[in-house]
């Protein structure tokens, strides 16, 4: 009984520390800045002016607010202000 314990346990263990080596070889995907598409409240960081992180823009599609997105759709973001822009908008 005591051993099919013990390789009950090391089996639980060898799981996880396999699942948590895959979960580190993941790599993060990549994403961009992208100016004028986030809604007031929800931009991720720096809407300009008087503001001063994440969650901050007083308005939608503030062109100095960014919003964290994937890579290469930046520019292709229509909002009723224009599309996405890499860099920030007046």
């Amino acid at each position: 009984m005591t051993y099919m314990k013990t390789g009950i346990a090391a089996a639980a263990i060898l799981a996880l520390v396999s699942g948590a080596a895959l979960a580190a070889d993941k790599k993060p995907a990549e994403t961009e800045k992208c100016y004028g598409v986030a809604k007031a409240g929800q931009n991720d960081c720096k809407a300009g002016a008087g503001t001063t992180c994440a969650g901050t823009s007083k308005v939608n599609y503030d062109g100095k607010a960014f919003k964290e997105v994937p890579k290469g759709t930046c520019v292709t973001i229509k909002t009723p202000k224009g599309f996405g822009s890499l860099t920030p908008k007046a």
